[in-house]
């Protein structure tokens, strides 16, 4: 799953509704340690609301079309960050209770368990950090068009280039001396 820490030094996201839990307990407690692992019963269960799938980064008209796809489905965006791409399911759990806790806690999936430990390859825990943030982000297909748009625009005048270069490069063939 992609976490918050994938997504550092990007765009404010538009459609978060995290709010930093550290924020919300100014003058109460002393804010949990990230070296002991998720405060779970503190937690707003964002990485609950939704889930990140890795996608190949577009390079020809079809990638682009796919992508657009998705975008045409409610409750999806697509970011990248770091040359990485995702499409993003924004989509709760459904075992996820109204107080934010997991209605399977004890037979929940590997990757739930292993989310947001300290020592993770996942990152920290999203409760520990509020900078949802990327490089790229398209919540509607209409906005990935108009960036589409430019890159294939890009894409087809480096490959003009290359089909000049090519050209410029054959050696003509003289006729006579062949027959």
């Amino acid at each position: 799953m992609a976490t918050s820490s994938d997504r550092r030094n990007k765009a404010p996201r538009s459609t978060s509704t995290f709010v930093a839990v550290a924020s919300l307990m100014a003058g109460a407690a002393p804010a949990p340690d990230p070296k002991d692992g998720p405060p779970c019963h503190l937690c707003t269960a964002r990485c609950c609301k939704y889930f990140a799938l890795q996608i190949d980064a577009p390079t020809t008209p079809p990638d682009y079309d796919q992508i657009r796809w998705f975008l045409l489905h409610h409750e999806t965006v697509v970011w990248m960050q770091e040359g990485e791409w995702y499409l993003e399911v924004q989509n709760r759990c459904k075992h996820l209770l109204p107080d934010n806790r997991c209605g399977i806690y004890e037979t929940r999936p590997q990757i739930c368990r292993d989310y947001g430990l300290p020592d993770g390859d996942e990152g920290p825990c999203e409760f520990f950090t509020d900078d949802a943030t990327y490089d790229l982000y398209f919540a509607s297909a209409e906005a990935f068009d108009v960036w589409a748009r430019d890159q294939l625009a890009r894409r087809e005048q480096r490959l003009a280039k290359r089909r000049e270069r090519r050209r410029a490069q054959r050696v003509p063939v003289n006729r006579e001396a062949v027959g």
